[in-house]
């Protein structure tokens, strides 16, 4: 079977070419859906399959890679398109195909009616490509070429309706935005790839992993290498400074935000880290630095998603603070923890975003959450499906997202600190109080909306179906990381312990056999979900005043955290605005203008004029023609006879 990995690319690929050079040709929407779709749902049948022969094999053996051919050989420098299948790439591959294909399938009712159907699905399956061959590469020169070909896709789609308004601007505006911030992160990776050629003599994981395993803890190549390489994740994935452009993403179609969001782009970072775990775990001062940025970053963007009344921004900063801890998991060395909320982060997001797209179908295009109310009647199935996502997404007991979060901060209290795990608590409850506010807001409660000119309907099949099947995986996708003090097997973080086994050699994570300390925990993380579940329900649907009290008793918080800390305002008047002037006043009127333009215009009034000298030698008279040869004849000869 693991000869057949090429095909995991092929389908997609195949996919993308049919709709691109035929799909405008096509009348029928549901052969361009139902194509792209199939490509998808193929490719994770063969991930599904292999997957399945993988776990026959022992496990020293599970590791394969297939080279198709040579990419480029230039000096020492000698890189193949070839893909690696380990435990790692095979859990990322069935995420983005799996909840790819549900998200394509979604996308056929959701898109219907489009005039942009087919280039849509065009590039909703190159993405899919771009994913997949980020997450199989066998090394980092292919792994950027998909990540930066999801970063080109998710500019095509963000800004997909580019005729559109989008708050103050334009959806054009909202993708180039995305894409120039990403570029910011990929100029770092970049560095960091060149750190690691100069310093290994090679880009191909095997080769790099063996020869960091015999480097000493602490070498601070490696640091500024993971560093730089950091920075690049934290504009892929969302985290300070960078995560500016994930809530703008929204601007796009709510399909493409619940694939940017829950299983493709922006787990992309996570994934990179961990794959490189190796020679993170050899530079600490790299791994606190994730660790603290990550916990930061699930913080403040929750406060932030606390008072947004954009049914998608809520999402959009809930996705940020996700990411969040993905980060902090892996800051503290919990690779697999942090992987573990990837999955379930792509199940209960993928599922908020598709349930959302609902609403705002239904709602004919309306997403501010304080013109909604009382939808539970009208759509029952999107709202039980909604409410299983937000409540896994809280951390409500055994449900996924309880699971992966408890495994994270627990991590982070045994390796990491107790600042870590308070600071990251308080994140929990959170999440909690303000997704409880979203589904107050829009399901429960009064109508807010006229109800003459709106009328609420459940969404068609294609659009529920995925999200039952979601919602199902919200529910048991975490059996399979059960955690060892209640009594399970935690199978997810043996299945990738091998990927982790040398740099958790190099880290020497200490033993922590605290079960009392360990279920304590757990316990005061289930109290404060569940306070945070119990307030953003009460408060948003029988005690509003509480909310409209606090917002007028503290005008200056409820509007810095209603203008998201002001951070784009920050970065447009310290960074954005001098560039503008610099090159305006500067680069164009200046240097352009009176040094370039003026350089060149010297030299071409200073050729103007010798020319000018030479032209009146020919006057077109015949007798000064000859004149001038016979001058010259005689020159010649006087020269000859002086020699």
């Amino acid at each position: 079977m693991y000869s057949l990995v090429p095909l995991i690319t092929l389908f997609p690929l195949l996919g993308f070419l049919a709709n691109g050079f035929f799909g405008r040709k096509i009348k029928n929407e549901k052969i361009v859906g139902s194509l792209s779709t199939i490509a998808v749902t193929l490719s994770f049948i063969v991930a599904a399959a292999i997957f399945i022969e993988m776990l026959g094999f022992p496990v020293e053996e599970r590791k394969h890679v297939v080279s198709l051919f040579t990419w480029i050989s230039a000096g020492t420098l000698a890189t193949n398109v070839a893909y690696q299948v380990d435990q790692l790439s095979i859990l990322m591959t069935l995420i983005v195909t799996g909840v790819g294909s549900l998200i394509h399938l979604y996308s056929i009712g959701y898109m219907h009616g489009d005039r942009g159907y087919w280039r849509f699905f065009t590039y909703m399956n190159l993405f899919i490509f771009m994913m997949l061959n980020l997450v199989l590469a066998d090394n980092y020169l292919l792994m950027f070429l998909g990540w930066e070909g999801v970063g080109l896709c998710s500019y095509l789609l963000i800004g997909f309706w580019y005729e559109r308004n989008f708050e103050k601007s334009t959806t054009s505006e909202a993708a180039k935005k995305a894409f120039i911030v990403n570029r910011i992160g990929d100029f770092g990776f970049l560095i960091g790839l060149f750190l690691m050629f100069v310093t290994f003599g090679s880009l191909n994981y095997d080769s790099v992993f063996l020869q960091a395993a015999g480097l000493e803890k602490g070498n601070s190549v490696i640091m500024w290498m993971t560093l730089f390489m950091f920075l690049g994740s934290t504009g892929k994935s969302a985290q300070i400074p960078l995560y500016v452009w994930l809530p703008d993403a929204m601007a796009g179609p709510t399909p493409v935000s619940a694939l940017i969001h829950a299983a493709t782009m922006v787990t992309a970072g996570i994934y990179m880290v961990a794959r490189s775990s190796i020679l993170y775990a050899l530079a600490p001062t790299t791994m606190e630095v994730i660790a603290v940025i990550g916990l930061l970053t699930a913080f403040f963007a929750g406060t932030i998603g606390i008072v947004q009344n954009d049914i998608k921004k809520v999402l959009a900063y809930s996705t940020v603070s996700q990411l969040g801890y993905m980060f902090l998991g892996c800051g503290v060395g919990a690779f697999a923890g942090g992987l573990f909320h990837v999955m379930t982060h792509a199940f209960f997001k993928a599922l908020l975003f598709l349930g959302s797209g609902a609403v705002i179908h239904a709602m004919h295009e309306e997403q501010d959450i304080q013109k909604m109310g009382g939808l539970q009647k009208y759509m029952p199935w999107t709202y039980k499906t909604f409410l299983v996502g937000a409540l896994a997404i809280s951390g409500f007991p055994f449900l996924s997202g309880f699971f992966s979060k408890d495994e994270i901060l627990w991590k982070s209290f045994a390796n990491g600190s107790a600042a870590y795990w308070v600071i990251g608590i308080i994140a929990a409850g959170i999440t909690a109080f303000y997704m409880f506010r979203l589904v107050s807001l829009t399901f429960l409660g009064s109508e807010r909306f006229d109800p003459h000119h709106v009328h609420p309907h459940e969404a068609p099949k294609t659009m529920l179906i995925p999200l039952i099947v979601l919602g199902v995986l919200s529910l048991i996708g975490g059996f399979v990381g059960i955690p060892h003090v209640l009594g399970g097997s935690n199978a997810f973080e043996e299945f990738l312990e091998p990927v982790f086994t040398a740099a958790n050699d190099k880290m020497l994570l200490p033993f922590h056999d605290a079960p009392g300390v360990e279920i304590s925990l757990m316990l005061v993380s289930v109290v404060v979900g569940l306070f945070g579940m119990y307030a953003g329900w009460k408060i948003y649907t029988e005690k509003r005043q509480i909310a409209d009290t606090a917002a007028r008793k503290f005008p200056l918080l409820y509007n810095l955290l209603l203008n998201k800390y002001k951070i784009d305002e920050l970065y447009d008047a310290v960074i954005v605005t001098p560039i503008k002037q610099t090159s305006d006043k500067f680069l164009w009127k200046i240097f352009d203008v009176k040094i370039i333009d003026d350089a060149l215009n010297v030299s071409a009034k200073t050729i103007d004029k010798t020319a000018g000298v030479f032209r009146k030698i020919q006057n077109g008279v015949v007798q000064n023609y000859a004149v001038v040869f016979v001058a010259g004849i005689l020159f010649v000869i006087g020269w000859l006879i002086a020699r």
